[in-house]
């Protein structure tokens, strides 16, 4: 199958080859969409965040494979916030931190899109929403946002998993806003896809039931589909459809691996309460 990579259109409008590619596997890589500079800009001031941090404020360990971290208030009050999270493998197992702050951390969400103005800056403009109006977005509002880090040698693995069972709407709407703030490569936990998978239903959701998030399982069917590596230059832009089944290895490397993630829902289907995220009902939902 043919990989869904393309140079990014000045203006952010897809061509029919764009979107024919990104409906038939679910993802669309495009490289050059942010230049060198923007990714240093908001790089840099993701350090002045990390500067200003004291980690002993936080305890919250973020796992993909986990489902600790949403029984932590810290985690689940943090969809209207600027919040840390810490990477399991930084600390031994006496609970002691192995690396400095800035590598300890696995990210940083889920409110940086609407709190920081370089974030806010990084995350809007005409050509993100003629992006997402070409993918089917017809009223897209900015839900979350993620700095990932995929620290060097200790960077977590993310299983397989589907966007939509932590963002779920009726109908699925979630899409995904993958930016490679450095090169990301199979080395150091590039994103991995499998093609065409999108299209076989939402399998899971996570979701609160009676004041706990639980996983509940829609469909044990198995996915099927090609696997592709999404290698990703500095300043590429991965689109990720709610549907598209999706991973990422650990980070084997000495490299990091900074990534910027946007997850925007649209107005046009119905948002499901029942979603982990919560937001302040103060702070507007904003779009592109």
């Amino acid at each position: 199958m043919r990989e869904p990579r393309f140079t990014a259109p000045p203006d952010g409008r897809l061509t029919a080859d764009m979107r024919t590619a990104y409906a038939r596997t679910g993802f669309l890589v495009l490289e050059g969409y942010r230049s060198a500079a923007a990714c240093d800009a908001v790089s840099a001031r993701a350090a002045d965040l990390i500067a200003a941090f004291d980690p002993a404020t936080v305890s919250t360990v973020f796992a993909a494979d986990s489902n600790a971290h949403t029984r932590d208030a810290y985690f689940l009050g943090s969809g209207d916030k600027i919040r840390f999270f810490l990477e399991p493998g930084a600390f031994d197992a006496a609970g002691r931190p192995r690396v400095a702050k800035e590598r300890a951390l696995n990210k940083i969400g889920h409110a940086l899109h609407d709190l920081d103005p370089v974030f806010d800056g990084f995350s809007r403009g005409a050509d993100l929403a003629a992006t997402a109006a070409d993918i089917g977005l017809i009223d897209p509002v900015l839900m979350q946002s993620m700095l990932i880090f995929k620290q060097p040698r200790i960077g977590a693995e993310v299983g397989l998993h589907q966007d939509a069972t932590f963002l779920h709407s009726d109908p699925v709407s979630c899409t995904g806003f993958w930016f490679a703030l450095e090169d990301a490569d199979e080395s150091n936990g590039c994103l991995i896809g499998l093609a065409g998978a999108h299209r076989q239903g939402l399998k899971e959701r996570s979701h609160f039931v009676d004041g706990r998030i639980v996983k509940t399982r829609l469909d044990d069917t198995p996915f099927t589909g090609v696997e592709m590596a999404l290698p990703a230059p500095k300043g590429t832009l991965v689109l990720l459809h709610g549907l598209a089944p999706h991973r990422s290895t650990a980070n084997s490397s000495d490299r990091s691996r900074w990534a910027y993630a946007l997850h925007a829902h649209d107005r046009a289907t119905r948002w499901s309460d029942d979603n982990w995220l919560k937001r302040d009902a103060g702070m507007a939902l904003r779009g592109f």
